[in-house]
């Protein structure tokens, strides 16, 4: 079969805004909670952002310097630009259609309001004027645009407002347009008092008030117009790591460039004049393809805050509680001893990760830690416990990626912290971004030195163990920590990449190892035997890898993946992909682990991993991917991944022409349904409901 690259791939960049608007459909979704859904939105918003500063800014840049180099679809750039223009020109439309048409009435309904200007009573009115001028007025630097003030910077992402002035100031000038920067330090969302306004959760955009009484910052003159709004900017971090003497001073520098690099897209309040948005466009290089006109908040992420700043646990997901698992509730080096043991985040907590590490660092016949962070959070337990184990002589060693995208601060900062105890940190490979997820601790026993290790798909970060889905696995396989001592010996050390007994590690056997799984599948299928291959990963785009699995769907491998994400893979095509489906899962926790099912004629195996299977996964990271030896353990994750693949309530199907379809089967969804099996969250959720059906008086009498 000869097919055109287009026919063979689906574009990276537009099945990323496939996925953002799937997320965008759970904010219109009645079978959410209202502030879920004001949750969803606002995520929308945020991946729009995250696209525009790293894979639109990319496109741009091969743009301005003429490169004609054709995506895995067939699309030069230019043509890719105009794509992406045209589906992000309507998402954004879709976006603030829910915002205003939906999700902003129903909030309302509820009795959280968002209060417009015609809308203010007097009481409101007299209570803002006098916020703005003692709170807002104070640290607002209004720029008047002439010679002597040329247009200012913007910050990447900031709160700008473009006024239109007439009259004269003091000295007599009248350049007709000033430049108004809202400081990130002041609030988007303020909340009026129940005692001047009639409703006990009513809010005004910053935007609003100071659209209401930007006159006082320009005495004696008079605003005619006053329109926000936020530029954005390619935040690519770029670093010469063969160059850099030290790559976290060299990062620690570059950092800062981040506010200001290229303009990419320009964010404009709908109805602001087009003499005003020519004049932007001119002044920050922009094009009218770049230009996203919003009917409401700029910036929608900043109505995150208000779920956080209204008691209204009806309008929630019903709260659950983290099962700690018995095994974990004493010697965890014992329990591991035992037998293999495994943590589903986030219906597991993620307490017995932090607690081995803990007991690591008290325990006298621990002699070494050494475990690899990527993202850990400003605050992290983790990081605690690898600071007491160094203070009490302990060895630690901590691989510390310092590249990981938006957490580069938090990063250093960790380092640094680490290596004021005396922990040994380093800064993984140059050019290969350390993404594994591992921990050794090597521990004295009477039978001699023992290992134990800790590996899992997501990172070690507290906050996101509650809210994305991971696995965690503890073992003392001594095959299985051999090759995670290998691993963390070339991350700090220098040598040949050792032969590996258990693990497929990126960027030397990940790829090779599960192209040879899948040729299996394909001689089993050939052979008549049994042959299937189930993947659930975060994406799915490096061609060789799409290549093989169509391969098998051509040998009749029967595949079923789940695919968060972006996706490449064009199932259903007749003769190519017909056995192939794609499915996507979008729900109340952000799916995030990556587990690779092999039937093996009947012998299954069944891989987790930190990649997902992209290029940079898979030859320019450091990355692992362990198999599930224990045959409990085994098929406890296999019975989740069939449920994952087989789940119709809470997912949509990627078709042939990269669109997909909500299947919205009845019946609950896959992640309600393992909340209530691993949870009891079932029982938690009616008690939820019911206490919030109880009056109000008989709540407060309770």
């Amino acid at each position: 079969m000869s097919l055109k690259p287009a026919e063979l791939f689906l574009n990276r960049e537009l099945s990323l805004l496939q996925f953002n608007r799937r997320v965008l459909a759970q904010s219109l979704d009645d079978s959410v909670p209202l502030l879920e859904r004001l949750k969803f939105l606002c995520i929308a918003s945020s991946n729009l952002d995250e696209f525009f500063e790293i894979r639109v800014a990319g496109i741009k840049q091969q743009m301005k310097t003429g490169v004609q180099q054709r995506s895995t679809d067939g699309l030069q750039p230019a043509e890719l630009f105009k794509l992406i223009s045209d589906e992000a020109h309507a998402l954004v439309e879709e976006q603030y259609r829910a915002f205003n048409e939906v999700v902003i009435p129903e909030l309302e309904q509820a009795g959280i309001r968002f209060l417009r200007r015609a809308a203010w009573t007097a009481e409101v009115d007299a209570w803002l004027r006098n916020f703005f001028l003692t709170e807002l007025l104070p640290v607002l630097s209004p720029i008047g645009l002439d010679p002597a003030h040329p247009f200012p910077r913007i910050l990447n992402k900031s709160l700008n407002f473009i006024v239109s002035l007439s009259g004269k100031d003091a000295f007599g000038r009248n350049t007709g347009l000033a430049i108004v920067q809202a400081p990130r330090a002041l609030p988007r969302l303020i909340r009026i008092p129940q005692k001047v306004s009639e409703g006990k959760d009513d809010f005004v955009f910053l935007s609003s008030v100071i659209h209401a009484y930007v006159d006082e910052l320009f005495p004696g003159m008079e605003a005619s117009g006053c329109y926000q709004f936020r530029v954005t900017r390619n935040s690519d971090l770029l670093v010469d790591e063969q160059e850099a003497e030290d790559l976290l001073e060299e990062l620690e520098d570059v950092l800062e460039q981040r506010q200001w690099g290229d303009t990419v897209r320009l964010e404009i309040a709908h109805n602001c004049p087009g003499d005003m948005q020519q004049y932007l466009m001119e002044v920050l290089q922009l094009s009218e393809a770049d230009i996203y006109r919003c009917n409401g908040p700029v910036n929608l992420m900043r109505l995150m805050a208000v779920p956080d700043l209204v008691e209204r646990p009806d309008l929630k997901y019903p709260p659950f509680t983290q099962k700690l698992p018995k095994w974990s509730q004493g010697d965890l080096f014992a329990a591991i001893r035992e037998k293999d043991r495994l943590l589903h985040h986030p219906y597991d907590a993620f307490t017995p990760v932090v607690e081995l590490l803990r007991q690591s660092a008290k325990d006298a016949n621990v002699l070494a830690i050494k475990q690899t962070l990527y993202r850990t959070g400003a605050k992290s337990p983790v990081v605690d416990a690898l600071v007491e184990a160094a203070r009490n002589g302990k060895e630690v060693t901590v691989v510390v990626e310092l590249r990981a995208r938006f957490d580069e601060a938090d990063n250093i900062d960790l380092a640094e912290r680490l290596q004021e105890v005396g922990a040994h940190v380093v800064y993984g490979v140059v050019g290969y971004k350390t993404h594994a997820k591992m921990m050794l601790i090597v521990r004295r026993e009477e039978s001699g030195l023992r290992n134990y290790v800790h590996l899992a798909t997501g990172n070690y970060h507290l906050r996101t163990s509650r809210l994305y889905t991971d696995y965690g696995l503890m073992t003392a396989d001594a095959e299985i920590c051999k090759d995670v001592h290998t691993v963390f010996h070339q991350l700090t050390s220098l040598g040949k990449a050792a032969k590996m007994h258990r693990l497929l590690q990126s960027p030397f056997t990940m790829a090779s190892g599960m192209h040879a799984k899948i040729e299996r599948e394909i001689t089993h299928a050939k052979a008549g035997k049994p042959a299937r291959i189930v993947a659930k990963m975060n994406a799915l785009v490096e061609p060789e890898m799409i290549g093989r699995l169509y391969a098998a769907s051509q040998a009749g491998v029967k595949i079923q993946l789940v695919v968060r994400g972006m996706c490449s893979l064009r199932p259903g095509v007749k003769g190519l992909s017909e056995h192939i489906e794609v499915h996507s899962v979008i729900g109340r926790f952000l799916e995030h682990h990556r587990t690779f099912y092999f039937e093996n004629g009947g012998d299954p195996e069944v891989y987790l991993s930190s990649a997902d299977w992209m290029e940079r996964n898979l030859f320019r990271r450091v990355e692992i991917a362990f198999p599930l030896l224990d045959k409990k353990v085994r098929a406890e994750v296999t019975e989740q991944l069939m449920a994952y693949a087989e789940d119709r309530a809470q997912s949509w199907e990627l078709r042939a022409d990269g669109r997909y379809e909500r299947l919205g089967g009845g019946g609950k969804g896959v992640q309600t349904r393992l909340l209530e099996a691993l949870t009891g969250y079932e029982a938690a959720e009616a008690k939820v409901v019911n206490q919030m059906l109880k009056p109000r008086g008989a709540r407060r009498k309770k």
